[in-house]
């Protein structure tokens, strides 16, 4: 099976916020990231909804959030994504913790 190619496609870009759509090698869309900026945060949620993209997800969220995130230190990163009905973190090591947990219970 292959795997889903996405990439970021700026939707609407603005000083406060950024919505980027997320579309596959045939420019069609099949989520969308949210990057919201207040004084002291950065809010960043983000859905895709085809299944099993989850690292292709992660790969082009995270060097994203890393560059806004080091463009402004001072400010805190809190994130919401979803792959399919999944909640994924960008930090992969946070996910591994989290499926060991549930495995153990």
């Amino acid at each position: 099976m292959n795997q889903l190619e996405i990439f970021f496609s700026p939707e609407v870009m603005h000083q406060s916020f950024q919505i980027l759509n997320v579309v596959d090698s045939k420019e069609k869309a099949v989520g969308n990231v949210a990057f919201m900026f207040d004084e002291k945060k950065i809010y960043v949620y983000g859905i895709v909804e085809e299944e099993g993209v989850t690292e292709n997800f992660r790969s082009i969220v995270q060097p994203y959030i890393k560059g806004i995130a080091s463009a402004h230190p001072e400010l805190e990163v809190y994130s919401c994504l979803y792959v399919g009905c999944k909640k994924i973190s960008i930090n992969t090591e946070e996910d591994d913790k989290k499926d060991k947990q549930k495995q153990q219970e």
